[in-house]
């Protein structure tokens, strides 16, 4: 596997269930992402909640120039099944302090890829956690999916490694 499908994780890390699986029909792309967050659980967690009003990742990309919030946002942390976040996802499972599930809505069903990511809190310590986030991708067959498949651990690594560092920068109190 290349650095794109693995970024910052480790096999053990890899092998864990993902309640992200269950929610595509068949695994056609997996891409593990990870980073260690000096803060303890319910904060990363609640910074988590946060993906419900932005991305968090390159805001002049995928929040239209808006800049993600950089404050806790009273009430996100009030979590609903079926509630949007990040625009293009809506909320499928979650557990406090440990997971948070998302998958895309049906926008475009017949070209867009069905995309499900579960993001993991694993707490190393009381003031320590590995965030990690698996997304399981099924793609539509044909030429788009293949394209899909060639091109998305690609551009979801430089977007979600930033969603993750500037999460671990907010959560730890640095800003982003």
């Amino acid at each position: 596997m290349s650095v794109a499908h693995t970024w910052g994780t480790s096999a053990a890390e890899r092998a864990l269930p993902c309640p992200c699986d269950g929610f595509v029909e068949r695994i056609d792309l997996a891409c593990w992402r990870g980073v260690t967050v000096c803060a303890d659980a319910a904060t990363l967690f609640r910074w988590l909640c946060q993906l419900r009003a932005a991305p968090y990742s390159y805001d002049w990309i995928d929040n239209l120039g808006r800049r993600s919030p950089r404050t806790l946002t009273p009430g996100l942390d009030r979590l609903e099944l079926g509630q949007r976040a990040m625009t293009i996802f809506e909320l499928v499972a979650f557990e406090r302090d440990r997971q948070l599930t998302l998958r895309t809505r049906r926008f475009a069903p017949g070209l867009s890829p069905v995309v499900a990511v579960s993001y993991l809190v694993h707490p190393l310590g009381a003031r320590e956690a590995r965030l990690l986030a698996k997304l399981a991708v099924q793609v539509r067959p044909g030429p788009l999916g293949a394209l899909a498949k060639a091109v998305l651990p690609w551009a979801d690594l430089v977007m979600m490694r930033r969603q993750l560092l500037n999460l671990k920068a907010l959560a730890e109190g640095r800003g982003a």
